[in-house]
């Protein structure tokens, strides 16, 4: 089911399209220049930077959750339509439908999940229902768990500022994890709105599908490119 879309139609869909190609083209340069000085520092001085393995990981499990929404987005998620194709257009499109339906729901699952799993570390209530949200829990003081640090990388002097509202004014050594583990609801929140942005355009008969055979795609644009080069 070929879908073309164009995801740079609203404000809104422009600013979140140039947020996440900003921080995927982001995270690839951090992780390229931290794994190039510690290469540099281990192979050349017999040294290395204790907390760019920990860096490296957490930038990578970054740059996955903001690369699943950027596929939902560019269509780039592969899918089989040997079958759907036969279908007639209209009951393709109530396939497509009930395909963005499910993932809508797994979507705000995911959201949940997300959000309760990273305010545990971030001072923030969590939410009631066990699948769906329903309310938001009471906490205690002995829920706050914003002083829970990472492994090895350090604290960052220009981040002090947050010591008074996260962590009481203690001094933290090690970045809190409520930093990194921020991803969580935000790559969430991302794929819940690309997945309604593609419902959008299904109910407005703009596509009628999720996926794009790119495989089938590109071997017509090199069939195509052939016959004009002879």
């Amino acid at each position: 089911m070929a879908v073309h879309s164009d995801y740079r139609e609203t404000k809104l869909g422009r600013i979140v399209d140039e947020f996440e190609r900003t921080v995927i083209a982001a995270i690839l340069g951090a992780m390229t220049l931290i794994t190039f000085t510690n290469v540099v520092l281990r192979y050349g001085f017999n040294t290395g930077l204790i907390w760019g393995l920990e860096a490296v990981t957490f930038l990578f499990a970054w740059l996955v959750l903001f690369g699943v929404s950027h596929a939902v987005k560019i269509t780039a998620n592969l899918g089989v339509d040997a079958l759907i194709n036969y279908f007639s257009a209209p009951l393709r499109r109530v396939v497509g439908l009930v395909a963005v339906a499910l993932c809508l729901a797994y979507a705000a699952l995911l959201l949940k999940g997300a959000w309760d799993y990273w305010a545990n570390f971030a001072n923030l209530p969590q939410t009631t229902g066990r699948w769906f949200p329903t309310g938001i829990e009471e906490m205690s003081r002995t829920s706050y768990r914003a002083w829970y640090e990472v492994i090895d990388i350090p604290f960052p002097e220009w981040l002090r500022w947050i010591e008074p509202i996260m962590n009481e004014g203690e001094r933290y050594e090690k970045i809190p994890r409520f930093i990194p583990y921020a991803i969580l609801p935000i790559g969430a929140a991302l794929l819940m709105f690309r997945f309604v942005q593609a419902a959008i355009r299904l109910v407005r008969g703009n596509a009628n599908g999720l996926i794009v055979s790119h495989e089938a795609e590109d071997a017509v644009s090199d069939a195509r490119h052939l016959n004009e080069e002879d």
